[in-house]
């Protein structure tokens, strides 16, 4: 298929795009505090070809203080310094620059700024992690937050911006709170009717219109339908409407739906192009241009998209993440060499910490300003070493790739038939198929070079080691799921689980034990998997039952916004689910757990299969007989056999270790850059 559709320029009002690959906001975790990093964050992005990159939401004012989520301010004049040089980095690689203005509205927090959260009425704020109420908004503070977004508007284009967002998506924005009436209780003009309800936002588009004064682009985020809401906007009703009332106002539609969830649903739980059936009437409905986003990574989809008329522009998140070079890989016609986002929200989680975004297929990403790391070039050794790895996961695959890519003669070994590790073995678990293109972008890349030998089914001694005479050695062993009852919740092992017949992860998706009876999974990790076994096994016919110490199931996965789902779907399966719920004792039939809220209420449960879903021990023990007789500076123990974490931390150890060994060969010093704030214009 030509792929040249892609890259016509697209006119957007006043601005005209040169292509349309467009870089969506989403927040980078640098935020104010460190906006070099963010700069260089985005800077990559255009470089690798996305004609439009967007900043994250922007706070307009000291109203909308979100309180450790980083993200970026424009409250001043002290903040357009930062805003100045962002604008230039992106500008100079030909790209348009967009900044997404918005205002938290209910979702503020103002801890920081100390003044009321406001809204639309006097409600207590949405996500109540704060015991805080949002005051509700007179005549005088609509007009004052009109003039705040002016004066943003006004300050935007004074630093570049080509494009200046309202942003009127998700259950972020004031706007969002007036038009819906889960939160607009009010009588008077900005209330009752949609026309109402909507007053505010045609009141701002038309504000940032006039200060745009056809000189730069405005776009309008809006989500179309809400999937989880009550009295929800619905993309066949209000969603439509709303579209219909404004469409000839904006330059540019960026469509999606909400909440945050939904938008920004896992691969575990939708396809590509998921929004697409709510989002793709707006093409008929306005004659500007639409961008909307799918985790879309597939070239040959985006141009369909384009022909078939739904999409204008194919916007991106993730996969700009995943891949800040996938416009130039398409237009080289380097396709195979596209490093597609897996889906796995990874990068949605840091928001929940406040922390600089990481992505599984992307070690380098936020890495770009502080350690200096590109995505596609790697230093060039300035003299080729002898490279063993041992161990093809994903710390490993990761290790090679780069390695090869300086130069060096890489030999990578494993010991099973085929490389890929945890993610090869994840990837065949329900839902998880996506996992496999960590492995499989790695291996394509590997398999293309001469410098580089592959041997599977390849299990190594020591001797074997030390009779290869490397001049590096990494060990990639990975780890191996315990059978021990040692968990997050409990440090210490549980010897009469050697009377159960207990089964891992790893016997789950080896197919090494069988399964039989009842089946108890308990999961004392709180991660993804004690959940995906239980829909597996489930799947495979075996009654199922979940039970888990912790107060909800897969806690950590409320960060990558599945939690809701997996509920949902342990529901639908009608598997029972147990909290609170900690692992006391048991026998080859039965098992007993004690109650921990309050403690002491004990519960049988009859189990013929126990998987027990815990920590993981490291497979360290290769390298700790190869410690007694290598020097330390050429023997590297890296991903999950250094310390067991999840995927994307595996991958990020086997490309810090590799970097490590280019800057040691080279006589370099690896450096670790510390952001700090701009200071003013």
């Amino acid at each position: 298929m030509s792929y040249d559709l892609l890259f016509e320029p697209v006119k957007i009002g006043p601005v005209t795009a040169p292509n349309r690959f467009y870089a969506v906001p989403h927040s980078t975790g640098h935020g104010h505090l460190a906006p070099q990093g963010s700069r260089a964050l985005r800077e990559m992005k255009a470089a690798g070809g996305w004609g439009s990159v967007c900043t994250s939401i922007t706070e307009i004012s000291e109203t909308s203080d979100l309180a450790g989520h980083q993200v970026e301010r424009i409250w001043g004049d002290v903040y357009l310094g930062a805003h100045l040089k962002q604008v230039e980095a992106i500008k100079k690689h030909g790209a348009l620059a967009g900044i997404e203005l918005g205002h938290a509205g209910m979702r503020s927090r103002n801890f920081i700024s100390g003044v009321p959260v406001i809204g639309p009425s006097n409600l207590p704020i949405i996500r109540p992690e704060m015991p805080l109420q949002a005051r509700a908004m007179d005549k005088a503070d609509i007009w004052q937050f009109r003039q705040d977004h002016r004066r943003a508007a006004q300050a935007a284009k004074e630093a570049g911006y080509d494009i200046i967002y309202v942003y009127a998506a998700h259950d972020i924005s004031i706007f969002t709170n007036f038009l819906t009436l889960r939160t607009n209780h009010r009588t008077d003009e900005y209330g009752g009717s949609l026309e109402n309800r909507a007053r505010l936002l045609r009141e701002v588009l038309e504000d940032t219109l006039e200060i745009a004064n056809g000189e730069c682009a405005v776009a309008l985020r809006f989500s179309v339908h809400e999937t989880n809401a009550i009295t929800p906007i619905k993309y066949d009703a209000e969603g439509r409407d709303i579209v219909e009332m404004l469409g000839h106002l904006p330059d540019l539609w960026d469509v999606n739906i909400s909440g945050w969830s939904s938008d920004s649903n896992t691969s575990r739980f939708s396809e590509e192009g998921h929004q697409l059936p709510f989002t793709d009437f707006v093409k008929s409905v306005t004659n500007k241009p639409v961008v909307g986003v799918g985790r879309y990574t597939s070239p040959d989809k985006m141009v369909s998209l384009i022909k078939s008329g739904k999409l204008d522009l194919i916007g991106a998140a993730r996969p700009s993440i995943a891949d800040p070079y996938l416009p130039n890989k398409i237009k080289a016609g380097q396709v195979e060499d596209i490093r597609e986002c897996i889906g796995c929200n990874v990068c949605v989680s840091c928001d929940a910490y406040g922390v600089e975004v990481r992505c599984t297929q992307n070690p380098t990403m936020s890495e770009e300003w502080r350690r200096g790391w590109h995505p596609e070039n790697v230093p060039a050794a300035k003299s080729a070493q002898n490279i063993l790895i041992v161990g093809g996961g994903p710390a490993g695959l990761e290790c090679a790739w780069t390695l090869a890519r300086a130069g060096h003669q890489v030999t990578l070994a494993e010991a099973e038939n085929e490389f890929g590790g945890r993610a090869l073995k994840e990837s065949g678990l329900v839902g998880l198929s996506a996992w496999r293109r960590v492995r499989d972008y790695r291996i394509y890349q590997l398999q293309q070079r001469d410098n580089v030998t592959l041997y599977p089914a390849n299990k190594l001694s020591a001797e074997d080691i030390k009779e290869f005479e490397a001049d590096q050695v990494i060990i990639a062993t990975g780890a191996s799921w315990r059978n021990d009852g040692v968990g997050s919740m409990n440090f210490a092992p549980l010897p009469w689980l050697s009377e159960v017949n207990i089964i891992t992860p790893d016997d789950v998706m080896s197919e090494s034990k069988s399964v039989t009876g009842k089946v108890v999974v308990y999961d004392d990790e709180h991660n993804y998997i004690g959940s995906v076994m239980a829909e597996e096994l489930r799947k495979q016919g075996h009654s199922v039952t979940l039970v888990t110490p912790h107060r909800e199931v897969a806690a950590w996965t409320d960060y990558t916004l599945e939690i809701g789902k997996i509920l949902n779907r342990l529901a639908t399966l009608e598997i029972p689910v147990h909290t609170d719920y900690q692992l006391l004792d048991g026998n080859d039939t039965q098992l007993r757990f004690e109650y921990l809220r309050p403690a002491g209420e004990n519960r049988m449960l009859d189990c013929d299969t126990l998987v027990f879903v815990g920590a993981r021990l490291p497979k360290d023990e290769l390298y700790l007989e190869l410690q007694k007789s290598m020097p330390a500076e050429s023997l590297h123990l890296v991903g999950d056999a250094l310390v067991p974490g999840i995927i994307q931390a595996a991958v990020f150890s086997g490309h810090k270790t590799a970097r490590s060994i280019l800057a040691q060969v080279n006589g370099e010093t690896e450096f670790f850059r510390l952001d700090r704030p701009d200071a003013g214009p």
